[in-house]
């Protein structure tokens, strides 16, 4: 039984027993009639002597007669009996005080719970119906707990979406700003179409690119990105992606090394993990210092496969190393880059799509080490 039915039932039990009890002592105190003396044939009579002039019928000889012991606290036959109204009355008001009491302790709740949703209903998410329910420790309070739990979820998600819908607005504005100034040039300068025209087709395809990315976005947290059922081969994959950073990387000095302690399998599709273990390379050889070198590792820990991601770059502060996984999150350096921040947050979402779990954190000797964790089947290498 949960811990609300046990606390009803032991304040209605003890009401009725309160009242059962109040109720039969006050009708006793009450009744001035009452008779005390014993039932014939209790210990308590005693023999005597017949009365003289007794004109009964007379006891047989020998046989002496029984009577009741003294009594004085009233008639010694009952009289009639009184209506008891004070303890009727006094039964009533008890009951109806714990009666409210008991209405109270119910109703208070649930009336600060409705009062929360209709907030809720109103957009108003900044509120705490625990305050009103008081310090309990059954499922009313439990509930109020959760409710607030879901109103602040509720309102980050809100708050998302209207920051999710400002950042998409501003990043579509400015290339469609360049096209409208390219068509207008062109317009006045026929000379310079050609050059306009170029301009007008690398900007539709960043508004492309872009809303692919939040496509792809969306799908991710949405949990519809279609069945994860596919055997990747996490060795293969990572391997890949290191060859291909490494020759784009060549031509600005800058190198890849990777190790791998291990043989994995892992659940899901080949095409989010590659695109998700790439953003993480490409953002570490974005950031990485010239001349320096990405180190990417890959190895078991337990049934869970870690590839670590490490830069040798600036770094960034600890306040900032959970910020870098939302969407349009961009730091002072990645002005300049062709990007929109959406990279990182397609990691996160498709790392935990697959039951894993993605972080960043700070080199002790400078720059950021991205650890990514699937849970994996080992071939060779496992621990």
């Amino acid at each position: 039984m949960s811990r609300l039915f046990w606390k009803i039932f032991a304040v209605i039990l003890v009401a009725q027993l309160v009242t059962t009890n109040v109720v039969g002592t006050l009708f006793w105190l009450n009744d001035p009639h009452r008779d005390f003396r014993p039932a014939p044939g209790d210990a308590r009579w005693t023999e005597r002597d017949p009365p003289p002039g007794n004109t009964g019928r007379p006891n047989s000889p020998g046989q002496a007669q029984m009577r009741p012991p003294p009594f004085d606290g009233g008639p010694p036959f009952p009289g009639p009996r009184v209506f008891p109204w004070l303890p009727i009355t006094v039964g009533g008001v008890a009951s109806l005080i714990f009666a409210a009491l008991l209405a109270r302790y119910l109703s208070r709740p649930i009336m600060a719970l409705r009062k929360a949703f209709a907030a809720v209903a109103q957009g108003d998410f900044d509120i705490h119906p625990s305050a009103e329910i008081g310090r309990r420790s059954d499922e009313l309070a439990e509930l109020g707990h959760d409710f607030e739990d879901t109103a602040r979820q509720l309102k980050s998600l809100m708050d998302s979406q209207r920051r999710l819908l400002h950042d998409v607005s501003h990043e579509v504005r400015s290339p469609l700003a360049r096209m409208q100034l390219a068509i207008d040039i062109a317009r006045q300068q026929p000379e310079k179409t050609e050059a306009s025209m170029q301009r007008v087709e690398r900007e539709s395809g960043r508004i492309d690119r872009l809303v692919e990315e939040l496509l792809t976005l969306s799908r991710l947290e949405a949990r519809s990105c279609g069945a994860l059922d596919e055997s990747v081969d996490m060795l293969d994959l990572v391997e890949a992606i290191v060859e291909d950073a490494r020759f784009e990387a060549s031509t600005s000095q800058r190198k890849l090394e990777f190790v791998a302690s291990c043989e994995a399998l892992v659940q899901g599709r080949a095409d989010l993990l590659h695109r998700a273990v790439e953003n993480v390379v490409r953002n570490a050889l974005r950031h990485t210092f010239e001349g320096s070198t990405v180190h990417v590792s890959l190895h078991a820990e337990g049934k869970t496969l870690r590839i670590d991601v490490e830069d040798d770059g600036p770094g960034l502060p600890e306040a900032a190393l959970g910020a870098i996984f939302e969407p349009f999150v961009r730091f002072r350096e990645d002005r300049g880059n062709d990007g929109y921040g959406l990279g990182l947050a397609i990691t996160r979402q498709t790392i935990e799509a697959h039951g894993g779990s993605v972080r960043a954190v700070n080199r002790e000797h400078g720059g950021l080490r991205f650890e990514l964790r699937l849970p994996a089947g080992f071939l060779h290498g496992s621990t």
